[in-house]
């Protein structure tokens, strides 16, 4: 059974503090990208997801593309995807997105997707077909691909990650005792594995974990042994913000010293790179992440 989240009256008016506070989107830049994703039908996890970065990010003319639809098969209660029965993929999806990425001149690009646990590859095949097209139109691009949780389908792990793509994501989201509570369909260890393996195959590899869900410090220095122990050279750490009121709550806001804590930690742990941050999300200075 799924734990529903539990949403109280006091965490729907808690007033976000001022380190918390972005931009709006706005310029010349952010049209162009606007006007991109638009024009070829893309989905976006900076919009889907409600991204605090979109402003900043599509402002310099980046931008982290969805792939494979923008409905989830998954019911995570953190996230602002939709969730349900997703609409046949589209074959034509990884020539669109390496078009757009031409014509953004990006020099370094994300590529995420939601779940597609209906499907027997994952979606893998468009995973590898996204990056390759990518990579033959604009061959001095740099890649990330954020991929999902394959539900140890170690197959559909390799053809995700085998199209060339500089460095290989995937999210732990949160500490293992929150797992039933905040991602239902996943598991701790399974991540951990496929994170293992993706090190294993060659990758240089990434994961996020959002803070501010109820963790405890010990918890969070426990994972980072945990993502150190199987192979993860990059952790992103940013506070988790209540998309709607119909999402887990908020259990406390996060002051940017203890981010700069952990990550300090972190680097003494042995995690090459942290990117540590109220703001911080996944994709978030991710040209940054390539070469450490």
């Amino acid at each position: 059974m799924i734990e529903l989240p539990v949403i109280s009256e006091e965490a729907t008016r808690r007033k976000k503090p001022n380190w918390l506070r972005v931009k709006l989107p706005v310029g010349k830049e952010y049209a162009k990208v606007r006007k991109l994703v638009d024009e070829h039908k893309l989905h976006t996890i900076c919009e889907s997801g409600n991204c605090p970065n979109m402003g900043e990010c599509w402002g310099a003319g980046t931008a982290t593309f969805m792939i494979l639809g923008n409905v989830c098969t998954r019911s995570c209660s953190f996230c602002a995807v939709a969730t349900g029965r997703p609409p046949e993929y589209d074959t034509d999806e990884p020539r669109r997105v390496a078009e757009a990425i031409k014509l953004m001149g990006v020099k370094h690009a994300v590529i995420t997707s939601v779940n597609r646990d209906e499907l027997k590859d994952r979606g893998a095949e468009i995973w590898y077909q996204t990056v390759i097209q990518t990579k033959a139109l604009s061959p001095f691009t740099t890649i990330e691909t954020l991929i999902p949780d394959v539900k140890s389908n170690w197959d559909a792990l390799y053809r995700m990650i085998e199209g060339g793509q500089e460095v290989v994501s995937h999210n732990m989201e949160t500490v293992g005792s929150l797992y039933r509570r905040v991602r239902p369909q996943a598991k701790y260890e399974r991540s951990l594995e496929q994170i293992k393996l993706t090190k294993e195959y060659g990758k240089r590899t990434k994961t996020g974990i959002m803070l501010g869900l109820g963790e405890k410090k010990e918890e969070v220095l426990q994972a980072m042994d945990d993502l150190v122990a199987h192979g993860c050279d990059i952790l992103t750490l940013g506070q988790y913000l209540q998309p709607t009121k119909l999402h887990i709550e908020v259990a406390e806001f996060i002051h940017p010293d203890l981010f700069d804590e952990y990550r300090e930690i972190g680097l003494s742990k042995g995690l090459k790179y942290v990117e540590s941050g109220p703001l911080v999300r996944s994709s978030y200075h991710a040209e940054r992440h390539v070469n450490v």
